[in-house]
């Protein structure tokens, strides 16, 4: 993964600074296109550096949905209806995720119910669920006249493409960034905060992420004879940090090298192990997920404004079924989406958790959470389920030597998680920043060096090639 390899650190993302700040900036009316046209250019490099082939698939992706915008604005600007075209688009963008990302899945299940299809040996190309998401809704945008169709091809695929996020997201709705590929405006104040959210997230990453996924690995890999309840929950616990600053990670090294450029992507997580109830997980849970779903789903659906609440029911059943199938191709995704949705009926009718006490509707969702990730991150509901039995009936035991070797090897990292994954560090910068005269000075020395050792720090770990799983070749 070229985010966090040494090439991308110390020698791809330089380069690219130095052409678009160095070289480009000189060329007056022609910096814009030149700059943008040096982003396409290393976005592709970006992609191709670890998918050769299927930077092409990309590249069809992009010139077909250049092709379908200007289909929607000649259509709108004629006054005529959008519906074929945007059918179309559907249709071209979601059956090619369909064959790369569900065929062979959907192939092997007709096997095993007796059918004898020939089982094709497709591999699937990494970040195809964001680049088409984000593909489509510069379709829909244009059609909802939230965004210009672009007449330049180039800027379609800067859009589609862009390399902070391309394959591990946020996904950048169109209308988001649409006046910024002509007429973003860069400075330093964007810069230098766009290089401290770039190295947070990649200690996220390096510092945590990575030691958390040992845990969480070595557990999920046990068989159930050797999985002790205090080691199924100590696995389940450090996924469920793993993920999260895995995720918000990458988010946050999308969005500073988004601003490094001029680029303001939204926000993608807001401490969503602080929710107390699923409905607020969700608001605070991949944010750019929800909101695409939201906007081009269920609010064309009707949302919640609808005359009954089997329509409404109906409405969130088609946004979790979806939402399941949209990580991949396996029935724990489809479970874990549809897991969701049953917790969320049951909030919004059944009324559940609603006059509880904050801390126990708070130790509810998180626990609800933690048993969502046990599916998510599991290879099969048959796994899932024996999982779960660990965690709940001591067949290995309630404890073993496992346990406690993980739980002394990681004393550190394991209580630096749980408090990072709260706004401890929000309250500590709004502290700092309030700070007056001596100490403010010595503020704005110690935390420029902090960011340096971090750093150092997370360089270390990538050279010398410690444990760097890629979570997100599903998507």
């Amino acid at each position: 993964m070229l985010f966090s390899s040494s090439v991308f650190l110390f020698l791809f993302l330089p380069l690219v600074l130095l052409g678009y700040y160095g070289l480009c900036a000189p060329l007056g009316r022609l910096r814009r296109p030149a700059q943008n046209l040096l982003l396409l250019c290393a976005s592709l490099l970006f992609y191709a550096w670890g998918e050769p082939w299927f930077v092409l698939v990309m590249m069809a992706s992009i010139l077909a949905n250049y092709g379908f915008g200007l289909w929607v604005a000649a259509r709108k600007g004629r006054g005529r209806s959008t519906r074929l075209p945007i059918v179309c688009a559907l249709v071209c963008n979601l059956g090619l995720l369909f064959i790369f990302k569900y065929l062979v899945f959907v192939l092997t299940q007709l096997n095993r119910l007796g059918f004898q299809f020939l089982i094709p040996g497709i591999r699937l190309p990494l970040g195809i669920s964001f680049f088409t998401f984000q593909a489509l809704s510069y379709v829909l945008d244009v059609n909802r006249g939230r965004g210009a169709v672009q007449k330049n091809p180039l800027k379609v695929g800067l859009y589609i493409s862009f390399f902070p996020q391309l394959i591990a997201g946020p996904i950048v709705k169109y209308e988001t960034v649409a006046e910024e590929i002509d007429s973003r405006r860069e400075n330093w104040a964007d810069f230098s905060s766009g290089i401290c959210r770039f190295l947070v997230g990649l200690g996220k990453k390096i510092l945590l992420a990575n030691q958390l996924a040992v845990i969480a690995d070595f557990a999920y890999g046990l068989s159930p004879d050797q999985l002790s309840t205090g080691m199924a929950w100590l696995g389940c616990i450090s996924y469920t940090l793993q993920i999260y600053f895995d995720f918000s990670g990458y988010s946050d090294m999308a969005i500073g090298l988004g601003r490094m450029f001029g680029f303001h992507f939204l926000e993608n997580f807001n401490y969503p192990y602080l929710s107390t109830s699923i409905t607020e997980f969700w608001r605070r849970w991949h944010i750019s997920l929800s909101t695409w779903f939201r906007d081009y789903v269920y609010f064309p659906l009707g949302g919640s404004r609808v005359d009954s609440a089997a329509k409404h029911i109906r409405n969130l059943f088609v946004v979790w079924l979806l939402t399941g199938v949209w990580h991949g191709a396996n029935w724990t995704f489809l479970f874990w989406g549809l897991f969701y949705f049953v917790l969320l009926v049951l909030e919004k009718y059944g009324h559940l958790g609603r006059r509880w006490p904050t801390a126990l509707r708070w130790l509810y969702t998180i626990f609800m959470v933690n048993l969502g990730w046990v599916f998510f991150r599991a290879d099969s509901l048959g796994a899932a389920l024996s999982y779960l039995r660990a965690m709940f009936t001591p067949a290995a035991g309630w404890w073993n030597g496992y346990a406690t070797l993980f739980l002394m090897e990681n004393r550190f990292v394991l209580p630096a998680a749980v408090v990072s994954a709260f706004p401890v560090a929000r309250w500590v910068s709004r502290r700092a920043q309030s700070l007056r005269g001596p100490a403010a000075a010595a503020r704005d020395v110690i935390y420029p060096l902090a960011l340096m050792a971090l750093y150092l720090v997370c360089a270390s770990f990538i050279i010398k090639g410690t444990y760097n799983p890629f979570i997100y070749s599903n998507f």
